[in-house]
């Protein structure tokens, strides 16, 4: 059953004060894409009110993928927006010392987010997808609050401090046409894009592990939060791992908890049998997968896992992130409770006779 979320993020009727519509207008496919967000944050046409049509011109799949393309695009742009307007985040562009005439690529965090006590990273799959969103397909066929980081958002603003949303795809860019790239490339296309494609990387970003590298290095290890739980999904687990091998002291000091969502990690490749890494995530870390199964559900260990892992309440991978929200969020109130209040659990429990015996002893 799809989970309802207009009676709980007000975010939703702030979101319909911008417009898609607005930046549609000002690209050269007004016609093919009279689309906009409703007031519950679906994608529906502005005549029919039908949702997206992939196949809008006939045995042309060149054209409809290209029209595709600029629709997400455009997408991105709106999510960048709310992430601004909406979530009240600030863009951080990196490097830091870049030279003016230097491409850059950037990030968003909440105002506190290097002050607070406690912060939440987000951290997201591979793909044409942009910070804010946990995938664009889904966006478009399930609405915003499906296919957006925006609710993960708002309920670490609410109950966790800081926020820091990364942008790990944001990696490459075409000089000659001065616009981004529209997809994350592959290893093949990073080594021969500055010969055979034009594409250029982004320096400190020109990979997603590069990018959350640079981020961790000059903000969230340099910030006061002694306490930093990471949110990853898909390729976004594979990262943080790379991260936690790469900084493993750091990483073991500052973050107190992982939620993986169908993390594309490998525990035995990546730590490289390291048994510190391999106890540190058994302990820490907890996944949720795809899975027919109900909401936290215990589903078989994935030995590349090598952690507890439930159920995320669907078998759709798009949807996997907004239906375990909750219960992620549950779970890193939990852990952060048990790192923040050792003393309680080990204080020995004050009882009438603990108290006579001392009484009598003096």
């Amino acid at each position: 059953m799809m989970t309802d979320f207009t009676g709980e993020h007000t975010w939703l009727q702030a979101q319909h004060e911008l417009s898609l519509r607005k930046l549609i207008e000002n690209s050269e496919y007004q016609e093919e894409l009279k689309y906009d967000f409703n007031t519950k944050g679906q994608l529906r046409h502005l005549d029919t009110n039908e949702p997206f049509l992939y196949n809008y011109y006939k045995n042309a799949h060149e054209q409809n993928h290209k029209r595709y393309q600029v629709l997400g695009h455009l997408i991105t742009q709106y999510v960048y927006e709310l992430l601004e307007r909406v979530c009240m985040l600030q863009k951080a562009y990196i490097p830091t010392d870049a030279k003016e005439d230097e491409p850059r690529s950037f990030f968003f965090m909440s105002e506190n987010a290097l002050r607070s006590s406690s912060l939440i990273v987000l951290l997201q799959d591979c793909g044409v997808f942009r910070a804010g969103q946990w995938g664009q397909r889904t966006i478009v066929s399930e609405g915003l609050e499906h296919g957006t980081q925006i609710p993960f958002i708002q309920k670490a603003l609410q109950n966790h401090g800081g926020v820091i949303v990364l942008n790990p795809n944001d990696s490459f860019v075409d000089l000659k046409a001065d616009k981004e790239r529209l997809s994350c490339p592959t290893p093949e296309e990073s080594l021969t894009s500055t010969q055979s494609t034009g594409w250029i990387p982004k320096q400190g970003s020109s990979n997603p592990e590069e990018h959350t590298m640079y981020v961790w290095d000059h903000f969230i290890s340099k910030s006061a939060a002694k306490n930093v739980a990471f949110i990853a999904h898909g390729y976004g687990g594979l990262v943080f791992v790379d991260l936690l091998v790469q900084r493993k002291q750091e990483v073991m000091d500052k973050v107190y908890s992982v939620a993986f969502i169908d993390s594309t990690h490998n525990t035995q490749h990546q730590a490289r049998s390291d048994p510190q890494i391999q106890a540190w995530i058994q302990k820490y870390c907890r996944q949720w997968v795809s899975n027919s199964k109900p909401l936290d559900k215990p589903v078989g260990s994935l030995m590349r896992v090598n952690c507890p892992t439930v159920s995320a309440g669907t078998e759709k991978y798009g949807l996997a992130p907004s239906y375990c929200l909750h219960a992620i969020f549950r779970y890193l109130k939990s852990t952060l409770k048990a790192k923040t209040t050792p003393a309680l659990r080990h204080s020995p429990v004050v009882t009438r006779s603990s108290t006579s015996k001392k009484r009598g002893n003096k």
